[in-house]
């Protein structure tokens, strides 16, 4: 299994904002072949550096299956509008991307 993650800091004030895009897009992630769960997860927020942390995180049942996923339509399609929330942002997302060594 592969575990992909986005870490965003969210500048205070706009997570809710952050949370509804995310609640209200069209994803399509369940679609491609290989996927077996998303979240979204809220941290804590760090008061002296003007941000909350989120993070997305999605499985798969491999790396190559994430990576067929982001080279496909439904991919573009669900980021196409990515850049329209910029002041929200305090700097692009950091990726991570994890292959499973342990775990039920």
């Amino acid at each position: 299994m592969y575990v992909a993650m986005n870490r965003f800091r969210i500048t205070i004030g706009h997570e809710t904002a952050f949370e509804d895009v995310w609640k209200s897009r069209d994803s399509s992630l369940a679609d491609n072949a290989g996927f077996k769960e998303f979240k979204l997860l809220r941290g804590e927020t760090v008061a002296d550096e003007g941000y909350t942390l989120f993070v997305s995180s999605s499985v798969w049942e491999g790396r190559d299956a994430f990576i067929a996923w982001t080279k496909s339509e439904n991919f573009r399609a669900a980021h196409k509008s990515a850049g329209d929330n910029r002041a929200m942002y305090l700097g692009p997302p950091k990726f991570e991307g994890f292959s499973v060594v342990e775990g039920a």
